[in-house]
């Protein structure tokens, strides 16, 4: 039988109604065995954790692990706050390149900079003998030099494909800029990264994680994302896995993984299948977001539909049919709009009693009349808390009044929608406590705007906490397991050093995470 593990004289808030505050936990193999009172620990190893808080594991529930881990490698452009800035980033990575060898990057945002959109030629002027393929921060937008052109075959008479935009100057010729399904022109001529490459990644990507308090995650694409299944299943079955991964396979992978005879749920707690990723629209940042009226300032411009109203009917109700559920990307309030009118199709019909748990990622902006329509049809909204405190500015300059229900969180939760939070990884960062500051204050880390931005959306800690952990495990279908430190659930916990629930919430930011446990083992420590 394992040793039981006592973590004894600590604050732990279990996110458990029925028993919400103890101040002692015991530790049996993977599983909790006890919680509540030193005096009613069972025998073993007594462990003193000096008074600090205590919480389940983190589950970030959108991100992209693949994405994220690669791109520690790659140029790393956010932050960036001028153009300039970003080419002497990139300059100094081509003086460390064999030339003719491709260069790809991630983070850079053109709404920081004074010059706006750049071009190939801005590339060009310190890349001209390497291709170039820069992915912008939301990862909706890509650019290019004029040698990365080349190589993909890319003229002025390139047509557009479906739900995607080649941009053009003023004479008609590309201008090294890409948005979204045709990012993937110049990408499909960009060598993939090996199996041993991918896998080394991940081997570097997991510590970091666990010192953000993060046991798992909910992956939300790479290019191939059957490919990164294999990836997984291959890790797990070396007892390499330190993450409990929900995976969501693209659209375009429906009849693979029908054909495989997967489902939701699928798997273990260790790597299970979650279902179908679509993408509905494109996003705030590269104004691509699918509208119900224009851009602000931008007459006709309504954004970009990447799928089609029927394509999205067909795909909820053939992965309904074979046991397989979906997560909408949908930035839009006509997006959105979509999607809920497609659901409530669904539950009107063959999903009425479905155990399905259907979702919609990002739900950044809605039309006051579809508020309460999430829980109506019982859709989970997938929201990252980071994106309003990061977007709040270009929300107000490109939807205006509209910006009144984006990040709705408040409204959405007090409707009864069930909350699930992440980050959008390597959108923005991973790191959990900036997730929860930025839900509790609606501040970025300099404390503006005072107050909060529309402040009336605010959650408290609890809920933020609560978006990361149960509302998390709810969305993997794992509540009965996951979510709460609970007697017969998994171990996975977090220490961290101070209590977020009574400090000062500009504090949150600087709360260190201590130890992270999953299934009682400790995969990061420091300081206990």
């Amino acid at each position: 039988m394992p040793e039981t593990l006592v973590l004894a004289n600590a604050l732990i808030r279990t996110l458990d109604p029925t028993r919400p505050l103890a101040d002692s936990i015991a530790v049996q193999g993977e599983r909790i065995v006890a919680v509540g009172k030193a005096s009613e620990m069972p025998e073993g190893r007594r462990m003193d954790l000096g008074g600090r808080l205590v919480l389940p594991g983190f589950t970030d529930s959108h991100l992209h692990i693949m994405s994220w881990a690669l791109n520690q490698q790659a140029v790393a452009l956010d932050g960036a706050r001028s153009l300039d800035e970003a080419l002497g980033r990139i300059a100094a990575r081509v003086a460390q390149t064999p030339p003719g060898q491709w260069l790809t990057g991630w983070g850079w945002n053109h709404n920081d900079w004074l010059e706006g959109f750049p071009t190939r030629h801005d590339l060009d002027r310190v890349a001209p003998d390497h291709p170039v393929l820069l992915t912008r921060k939301d990862g909706h937008m890509t650019w290019a030099n004029t040698r990365a052109l080349e190589l993909a075959g890319i003229t002025r008479d390139t047509p557009h494909p479906p739900g995607g935009e080649i941009r053009h100057d003023e004479g008609g010729e590309p201008n090294g800029l890409f948005a979204e399904n045709a990012n993937s022109l110049v990408r499909a001529v960009i060598p993939e990264p090996t199996a041993e490459q991918r896998r080394q990644a991940l081997a570097d990507a997991w510590p970091l994680f666990h010192q953000m308090g993060l046991v798992g995650g909910h992956e939300m694409g790479f290019a191939d994302p059957l490919a990164l299944w294999d990836d997984f299943s291959h890790l797990k079955a070396e007892g390499k896995l330190p993450w409990r991964i929900t995976h969501y396979i693209h659209k375009h992978q429906l009849d693979a993984l029908i054909e495989r005879g997967l489902r939701s749920w699928d798997g273990d707690h260790r790597l299970r299948l979650g279902g179908l990723k679509i993408f509905m629209d494109g996003t705030l940042g590269s104004q691509t977001a699918d509208m119900l009226d224009d851009f602000e300032g931008q007459p006709g411009n309504r954004g970009i539909v990447t799928t089609e109203f029927e394509e999205l009917r067909d795909l909820v109700i053939r992965g309904a049919e074979a046991g397989i559920s979906v997560a909408i990307h949908a930035i839009g309030d006509a997006a959105n709009r979509k999607c809920l009118d497609v659901f409530s199709e669904w539950r009107a019909g063959i999903g009425n009693g479905s155990p399905l748990r259907q979702r919609i990622e990002h739900v950044q902006v809605l039309h006051p009349d579809d508020l309460g329509r999430l829980a109506e049809l019982g859709v989970l909204a997938s929201v990252q808390p980071i994106h309003c405190t990061s977007d709040m500015f270009i929300a107000d300059k490109y939807w205006g009044e509209r910006s009144r229900y984006a990040y709705a969180f408040c409204s959405l939760l007090s409707r009864g929608t069930r909350l699930a939070f992440g980050s959008d990884a390597p959108v923005e960062t991973p790191d959990v406590m900036v997730g929860i500051h930025a839900a509790v204050t609606r501040q970025r880390a300099n404390g503006y705007p005072e107050g909060g931005w529309q402040p009336q959306e605010r959650l408290g800690v609890y809920e933020a906490v609560h978006g990361y952990t149960q509302g998390a495990a709810y969305a993997s279908g794992e509540e009965a397991v996951k979510g709460s430190l609970t007697p017969g659930k998994l171990a996975d916990l977090v220490v961290l050093d101070q209590d977020i629930f009574t400090i000062p919430p500009a504090d949150i930011l600087h709360t260190r995470v201590d130890a992270t446990m999953l299934g009682g083992e400790w995969v990061y420590q420091d300081g206990l």
